[in-house]
Protein backbone atom coordinates (compact mmCIF):
# COMPACT_ATOMS: atom_id res chain seq x y z
CA UNK A 1 0.00 0.00 0.00
CA UNK A 2 2.89 2.50 0.78
CA UNK A 3 4.47 1.55 -2.37
CA UNK A 4 1.09 2.26 -3.79
CA UNK A 5 1.11 5.39 -2.47
CA UNK A 6 4.75 6.56 -3.51
CA UNK A 7 4.56 5.63 -6.78
CA UNK A 8 0.99 7.84 -7.29
CA UNK A 9 3.00 10.60 -5.41
CA UNK A 10 5.87 10.27 -7.67
CA UNK A 11 4.09 10.66 -11.19
CA UNK A 12 1.42 13.49 -9.89
CA UNK A 13 4.01 16.00 -7.97
CA UNK A 14 7.83 14.69 -8.62
CA UNK A 15 8.17 13.71 -12.06
CA UNK A 16 6.21 17.14 -14.20
CA UNK A 17 8.38 19.20 -10.99
CA UNK A 18 11.20 17.66 -12.39
CA UNK A 19 10.08 17.71 -16.44
CA UNK A 20 9.24 21.76 -15.48
CA UNK A 21 12.80 22.33 -13.82
CA UNK A 22 14.30 20.10 -17.36
CA UNK A 23 12.64 22.85 -19.67
CA UNK A 24 13.41 25.65 -17.55
CA UNK A 25 17.18 24.87 -17.33
CA UNK A 26 17.12 24.15 -21.39
CA UNK A 27 15.59 27.64 -21.82
CA UNK A 28 17.54 29.44 -19.54
CA UNK A 29 20.53 28.37 -21.40
CA UNK A 30 19.53 29.08 -24.64
CA UNK A 31 19.15 32.73 -24.15
CA UNK A 32 20.78 34.80 -26.46
CA UNK A 33 20.59 39.06 -27.14
CA UNK A 34 17.55 40.28 -28.20
CA UNK A 35 15.50 37.82 -26.85
CA UNK A 36 11.96 39.36 -25.03
CA UNK A 37 11.69 37.87 -21.59
CA UNK A 38 9.68 38.28 -18.03
CA UNK A 39 12.08 38.00 -15.45
CA UNK A 40 10.24 35.97 -11.70
CA UNK A 41 9.91 39.62 -10.50
CA UNK A 42 7.58 40.04 -13.38
CA UNK A 43 9.84 42.86 -15.02
CA UNK A 44 9.71 42.60 -19.07
CA UNK A 45 12.94 43.18 -21.25
CA UNK A 46 14.83 42.74 -23.86
CA UNK A 47 18.33 40.71 -23.41
CA UNK A 48 21.53 42.90 -24.70
CA UNK A 49 24.32 40.98 -22.61
CA UNK A 50 24.90 37.32 -21.83
CA UNK A 51 26.79 36.02 -19.19
CA UNK A 52 27.69 32.88 -17.46
CA UNK A 53 25.73 33.60 -14.30
CA UNK A 54 24.00 37.01 -14.87
CA UNK A 55 22.13 38.31 -17.74
CA UNK A 56 21.55 42.70 -18.97
CA UNK A 57 17.79 43.31 -19.47
CA UNK A 58 17.02 46.51 -20.76
CA UNK A 59 13.81 47.35 -19.04
CA UNK A 60 13.44 50.89 -20.78
CA UNK A 61 15.05 52.97 -23.20
CA UNK A 62 18.74 53.25 -21.69
CA UNK A 63 17.48 51.67 -18.14
CA UNK A 64 19.38 47.97 -18.02
CA UNK A 65 19.57 46.19 -14.99
CA UNK A 66 21.55 42.76 -14.23
CA UNK A 67 19.45 39.56 -13.21
CA UNK A 68 20.59 36.15 -12.16
CA UNK A 69 19.72 33.45 -15.20
CA UNK A 70 17.91 31.51 -13.74
CA UNK A 71 15.28 34.25 -12.37
CA UNK A 72 14.59 34.65 -15.68
CA UNK A 73 10.71 32.88 -15.47
CA UNK A 74 9.97 32.36 -19.90
CA UNK A 75 10.75 34.27 -23.31
CA UNK A 76 7.83 35.85 -25.08
CA UNK A 77 7.73 36.01 -28.49
CA UNK A 78 9.61 39.06 -30.72
CA UNK A 79 7.58 42.13 -30.47
CA UNK A 80 5.60 41.56 -27.13
CA UNK A 81 7.23 44.61 -25.72
CA UNK A 82 5.78 47.03 -28.17
CA UNK A 83 2.41 45.91 -27.71
CA UNK A 84 2.76 45.78 -23.75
Amino acid sequence: MLGLFFVVFYFLLIRPQQKRAKEHGAMVSALAAGDEVVTAGGLLGKVTDVGQDYIEVEIANGTTVKVQRNTIGRTLPKGTIKNA
